[in-house]
């Protein structure tokens, strides 16, 4: 029985998983940089809940076998 929250673990292997979420931190990184050119302070918002989701998951990522 698969448990809602280890599907990332079922579907692939933990370098993939690692790969995933860096892919998520350059984009909220992305985000947070471009907001000052695009003067919008929502993309500030997106940034860091971007960086917030990819943070809370690094460590769940870095345990799987």
């Amino acid at each position: 029985k698969v448990k809602p929250g280890s599907y990332p673990r079922v579907c692939c292997c933990r370098k993939k998983c690692l790969l995933f979420n860096d892919v998520v931190l350059i984009i909220a990184t992305l985000h947070t940089g471009f907001s000052r050119t695009a003067k919008s302070f929502e993309m500030i918002l997106v940034g860091r809940f971007l960086e917030g989701i990819a943070a809370g998951r690094t460590p769940h990522y870095s345990m799987l076998m």
